[in-house]
């Protein structure tokens, strides 16, 4: 290797160091941003206080015994909007857990799927009024 390969290399060092060096302290910022004021990474405290008021955080499940081991156990896997659009009773719950486990991996809950089932038939039991009634009378036509 000649002194002008030497150089270059040298260069190409300088500036891959530099380049690190100036992600590595973004990086130490806003991760102290976030640690010192975690609302200025989340929104504004209103959009907080909003959520707060009614019943959820920013898990997305409402306030309630057992709701950490539910988002522990259910947003390993997917969202929790997947888990808050639904409506079942414990039975129902019951269910979609077992289908998760025949066909999705889901793994055995063992002590935990009592106190799961616990807060899912809670707070997100049947409403009176659920998804919309079937559509009848429905003239179907085919797209040509």
């Amino acid at each position: 290797m000649n002194s002008e390969e030497f150089k270059q290399r040298f260069r190409s060092l300088k500036l891959t160091l530099a380049g690190l060096v100036i992600v590595l302290l973004v990086v130490i910022y806003y991760g102290g941003v976030l640690i010192y004021s975690p609302e200025s990474m989340l929104g504004n405290k209103e959009q907080i206080t909003s959520v707060e008021a009614n019943g959820q955080d920013e898990t997305g499940f409402l306030d309630g015994e057992h709701k950490m081991l539910v988002v522990a156990n259910c947003t390993a896997c997917h969202s929790s909007k997947l888990v808050t659009q639904n409506r079942a009773s414990r039975e129902g719950w019951r269910n979609m857990i077992r289908w998760m486990q025949k066909t999705q991996n889901l793994w055995d809950l063992g002590e935990n799927e009592e106190k799961i089932l616990d807060y899912l038939s809670t707070h997100y039991a049947p409403e009176d009024q659920g998804r919309r009634a079937n559509l009848k009378d429905i003239e179907w036509y085919e797209l040509d």
